[in-house]
């Protein structure tokens, strides 16, 4: 039988892939610094998400077949989750990052999940109890923590760029995207959906990722360029979504929605073990409040 067959036995696997998908996400970032200079973004964005859905479309080829009818009616469901997920959560974090500092991505992506879980509750009718919105709180001020290195007065001292707003409206987006997987119930499982999406995302992608190929001044593709959209379609692309998805879909997009912390937390400690950063007590005590804060939102 297979391992998520019965419920309870997704229930465990989604309470670890809600551990495991910020963790994955962290590679996106390393991305997002390495680009400018070596891909244009929604090249990238286009290369990355056409890699992972031709590898989900044949791994999902039989149930994308036998649902073929019905996937086809709702294309335009599809097309909007694309849309949102991988061109302006995709594309435009990259843009954004060619201008503004991984602080400001931080603390401005620390707003996703509490709109994730204002909007479950509100729009899609999830319940959402105290000691789950207590947890969400104490894990957004623990990776504030984290993100000001311990000096919340280095907050009056952040200047915004116009990178920011472009990630503010990824953000938005994100936020978006995760309401509507929920709001929109599909029979595909989460591999099928996230391979819909991916061509959705890629048609999306393509009309401006066209105009960026076409400019003059364009960076000649090169060996990097290749390895970066390798390492984006597999790990933040295939990797992450998927195992955020199928989360999603089995815990509910309010307890899933505080994981996202965990992404500042394994930022540093993949700094520390790849980069050869120090790490510092600032990381410690905002561990100190995610992880537990993570705990008390996911719960039941």
């Amino acid at each position: 039988m297979p391992f998520a067959a019965t419920p309870e036995s997704r229930q465990r696997l989604a309470l670890m892939l809600l551990w495991v998908a910020p963790a994955l996400w962290t590679v996106n970032y390393l991305v997002a610094r390495t680009a400018p200079g070596v891909v244009q973004p929604h090249v990238l964005a286009l290369g990355r998400w056409a890699l992972a859905g031709a590898i989900l479309c044949f791994l999902a080829r039989d149930e994308l077949a036998r649902h073929g009818r019905h996937t086809l009616r709702v294309g335009g469901q599809y097309l909007v989750l694309g849309a949102l997920g991988m061109l302006v959560c995709g594309a435009w974090v990259y843009r954004g990052a060619q201008t503004t500092t991984a602080m400001n991505i931080a603390l401005i992506y620390a707003a996703s999940p509490v709109l994730i879980a204002l909007g479950a509750v509100v729009w899609l009718g999830e319940r959402f109890s105290w000691r789950q919105g207590l947890g969400v709180v104490v894990a957004m001020l623990g990776v504030t923590h984290v993100v000001v290195k311990g000096q919340w007065l280095r907050l009056s001292q952040v200047q915004w760029v116009v990178g920011d707003g472009w990630i503010v409206v990824a953000m938005v987006s994100w936020a978006a995207y995760a309401l509507l997987q929920k709001k929109w119930p599909s029979p595909l499982g989460a591999t099928a959906r996230l391979a819909a999406t991916c061509v959705g995302g890629v048609v999306s992608l393509l009309p401006f990722a066209a105009w960026e190929w076409l400019q003059t001044d364009r960076p000649a593709w090169s060996h990097a360029a290749t390895g970066l959209v390798v390492v984006a379609g597999l790990v933040p692309g295939v990797g992450a979504y998927w195992a955020y998805g199928f989360a999603q879909k089995t815990l509910g997009a309010s307890r899933v929605a505080a994981s996202l912390y965990l992404g500042p937390l394994y930022g540093g400690l993949t700094a520390w073990a790849v980069l050869g950063e120090p790490m510092g007590w600032h990381h410690v005590m905002g561990a100190a409040m995610i992880l537990p804060g993570i705990y008390m939102a996911s719960r039941r």
